[in-house]
């Protein structure tokens, strides 16, 4: 067997993918938050980039520009100092560019004002309602022990130990917390919570108290018998004093800011607005910086002659005018898939979740002429907002059920359906899974009783039997 090198030619195919491929795909899967958070930085990195407000003028770090250059009617140049000056007559940052009624103006309270937190609202009480140095020592130190649920995370023998102070002394303090707004704030456990809140609200049966304290377990799990059975009440009684614990607050610290909150807001990508019995697609890029190339730098390539400032300045007005047009296709992508959502489900829109159509990606794909994964990449954490809710894009993308017509119908539309059995069921004789996959048939949906139960658990919906009531 011979053995030697050679050199041969052959053509092969494959994607390459260029960093501007990459970034088109990365700014097609941004959502409004996320893409003017990556203008912004371009904005710093790239000098051919500038942006542009609503009138068409350039703007410079958010400042009004001033032409410091006017001319007078004999050519020469002349500045009004005057008018400059009392424009600018003090320090202070205002706003020259809009003038906003009484009505509209913006407050400095609309600014600076936050929610109290729930250690602060009892260090305020804490301060009215004990008088030595030693109790607000105590009483300070249990409020930072609190956790994110308002209970203490610490014994009494604990911060008896760590202040050196008397066990019955911390005691006492700790009552009196829980005395303070909000009801149940110093609770040890879910138990001591509720009998406290229990108390306030003057209940006076001692069955409640033994219930909160011994029978949670129970409540949760609907076993109302065994509770009557117990205390030796009727079943009728259990029910209702479990209908009163059911209302209490298990989160005490619940409508005050903690320092673990992370509050998320949903800014819609596109709103569908219905007008004159036609549905109109908005994109919501209004927020987002209108962007242009800088006509200062366009010059400055044709007149320098220094090679490699050159290739760095024709490489950062490539890099600009392909970001520009990366998110002028990102604005059609999106506007030509919410456009086939809206026409494959048009029933949605007009009568309601029931209607929803059985959807998957290759169809909107298809329908628009790209591959399924730029229909995933426009649709994935992208909100709409419409004229019955706010909905995730991926929403109107559902697995299909057969009908007995042969036609399909939406996981969504049954679960729906499977919520409004569930709300006019009797609640003394609630309906299975079964008996509810057997009404599901008998309207068409042919739908399995572990189907049934798989989209009851989706929907957070508890069991028949955890359902029932005396």
């Amino acid at each position: 067997m011979k053995m030697g090198f050679e050199l041969n030619l052959s053509q092969t195919q494959k994607l390459i993918m260029t960093p501007e491929l990459r970034q088109a795909i990365q700014i097609l899967q941004f959502n409004n938050v996320e893409l003017m958070e990556f203008i912004y930085k371009q904005l710093e990195v790239n000098p051919f980039l500038e942006s542009v407000d609503n009138k068409g003028q350039e703007s410079v770090s958010g400042e009004e520009q001033v032409d410091f250059e006017p001319k007078n009617d004999n050519g020469k140049d002349e500045i009004d100092w005057k008018e400059i000056t009392e424009k600018y007559d003090d320090l202070s940052y205002k706003a020259y560019e809009k003038s906003s009624d009484s009505d509209d103006k913006q407050t400095f309270e609309s600014y600076t004002s936050k929610k109290m937190s729930l250690k602060d609202h009892l260090m305020v009480q804490l301060g009215v309602s004990v008088k030595t140095n030693k109790e607000k020592r105590i009483g300070e130190f249990i409020i930072e022990s609190l956790d994110n649920k308002g209970y203490l995370g610490c014994s009494v023998q604990d911060i008896s130990l760590l202040l050196n102070e008397d066990v019955v002394e911390v005691e006492r303090v700790l009552r009196l917390i829980q005395t303070f707004d909000p009801v149940g704030v110093g609770a040890r456990n879910l138990s001591e919570c509720l009998m406290i809140q229990l108390k306030e609200k003057g209940i006076q049966d001692k069955n409640a108290y033994i219930i909160a304290e011994k029978y949670l377990e129970e409540i949760a799990t609907n076993k109302i018998q065994k509770i009557a059975k117990d205390l030796h009440i009727t079943v009728t009684r259990v029910q209702s004093i479990c209908d009163i614990i059911k209302m209490l607050e298990p989160k005490p610290s619940r409508g005050f800011i903690v320092d673990s909150d992370s509050i998320r807001y949903i800014v819609p990508d596109v709103t569908i607005e219905k007008i004159n019995g036609e549905y109109i697609i908005i994109v919501n890029d209004n927020n987002l910086p209108l962007l242009t190339i800088s006509s200062y730098y366009k010059n400055m390539i044709t007149n320098l002659d220094d090679k490699e400032a050159n290739k760095f300045l024709t490489d950062k007005l490539n890099s600009s005018m392909w970001l520009i047009k990366s998110i002028e296709q990102r604005r059609m992508t999106l506007y030509k898939v919410v456009e086939s959502i809206l026409k494959f489900q048009r029933r949605f829109f007009d009568e309601g979740k029931t209607a929803l159509k059985p959807l998957v990606l290759k169809d909107v794909a298809d329908d628009i002429g790209v591959h399924e994964s730029t229909v995933s990449r426009a649709t994935n954490g992208k909100y709409v907002q419409t004229p019955i809710g706010l909905f995730e894009l991926k929403y109107f993308f559902a697995s299909s059920l057969s009908e007995s017509d042969g036609e399909g119908i939406s996981s969504t539309s049954v679960k729906t359906q499977i919520q409004k059995l569930i709300n006019d069921e009797n609640a003394q004789k609630p309906l299975s899974d079964q008996k509810i996959a057997e009404m599901l048939c008998s309207d068409g949906i042919s739908i399995s009783r572990r189907t049934v139960a798989k989209y009851r658990d989706e929907m957070r919906i508890p069991s028949s039997s955890m359902r029932r009531r005396y």
